[in-house]
């Protein structure tokens, strides 16, 4: 590996760090350390009631361990008038760059340890290398994706789990 590779691998387990700290350094806990088959809404419920939210809200979590042996922690909140309140043009953007098959696929492909267009182009059903191109661009504009020396693109370390919630709330 030459040394911008080595660089860009430490900046990406730094940021990872970073994310898997959340704020304050708190960790939510692991399934094994809480009784009862809803430990994760009885502690968003405790949450919520100490900052007096009577309208409830949303918690996202994850721990995850992707193929490449990368790993990621990351927690999320909002309260329910703030997650309604917000102007969902960014969310909208976001989603759509989400709403095809073949970004969600390069997305995967990324997630699974292939990060050049070159290496990407070799699989089959993902178009021509300017498709590629045109998905890796609409991914990287919606926050979706970032780009690292030698042409190599990931999902953001803040990215990682948040991903993963949007794949799972949309399986059916």
């Amino acid at each position: 590996m030459d040394l911008e590779e080595r660089v860009a691998e430490l900046e990406r387990r730094v940021a990872a760090l970073e994310v898997a700290e959340g704020p304050e350094g708190a960790r939510p806990p692991s399934p094994e350390a809480v009784d009862g088959a809803f430990w994760a809404l009885d502690g968003l419920k405790a949450q919520l009631a100490g900052l007096g939210a009577a309208d409830g809200g949303v918690l996202f979590t994850g721990a995850v361990r992707l193929p490449t042996g990368q790993r990621y922690e990351w927690q999320y909140g909002q309260v329910t008038p703030d997650v309604l309140g917000e102007d969902l043009a960014a969310a909208a953007e976001s989603f759509a760059a989400l709403g095809h098959p073949v970004r969600l696929r390069l997305l995967r492909e990324i997630l699974g340890g292939r990060r050049t267009a070159a290496e990407l182009a070799e699989l089959d059903d993902l178009g021509t290398t300017g498709q590629i191109y045109h998905h890796l661009r609409q991914l990287t504009g919606a926050g979706w994706l970032q780009t690292g020396g030698r042409g190599r693109h990931e999902v953001p370390a803040g990215r990682v789990v948040p991903l993963l919630v949007a794949l799972s709330a949309a399986t059916p």
